[in-house]
């Protein structure tokens, strides 16, 4: 095998979750989640939009719980809600990468930051379209019974 071949590159990076010598343990799987965890609280501490979609997200979940949602318009709540949180993470990824990356300014890391910001944007503002339907009738509901 030629280190300098880039197909036995290829091969060896292949085959690396087959060889891979970590047994599949318990701790190994606790430790998975705790990093994960730990990643969530980063995203929390460092990033402003984080706490707005979490402020967001606990208002659509007191909302729903009010309205008494079907299974089905709860699965519609969670995915939407799942989707935004699933974009800030990756944008906050992102970030943190391009940041080492190039830590001075490059306009390609400009691009990259404000495309994946736009993902989040795009998340949010479907997330934003699935809320006003699933919660939108039981709400005009509520507030017609009330008057």
């Amino acid at each position: 095998m030629n280190p300098t071949d880039p197909s036995t590159h290829v091969i060896r990076h292949f085959s690396l979750g087959l060889d891979d010598p970590r047994p599949l343990t318990l701790a190994a799987r606790i430790q998975s989640f705790r990093c994960a965890a730990r990643g969530v609280r980063l995203m929390l501490r460092s990033q402003h939009n984080a706490w707005l979609h979490a402020v967001a997200s606990c208002c659509v979940l007191i909302v729903g719980g009010l309205c008494v949602l079907t299974a089905a318009e709860w699965c519609w709540i969670i995915l939407a809600i799942m989707a935004v949180w699933t974009a800030e993470a990756l944008n906050t990824a992102l970030e943190f990468l391009a940041d080492a990356a190039a830590p001075e300014f490059h306009p390609f890391v400009g691009y990259a930051k404000d495309v994946a910001a736009g993902g989040v944007l795009i998340s949010a503002m479907g997330s934003a379209i699935v809320g006003v339907l699933v919660l939108g009738p039981h709400v005009l509901r509520s507030l017609r019974s009330a008057l």
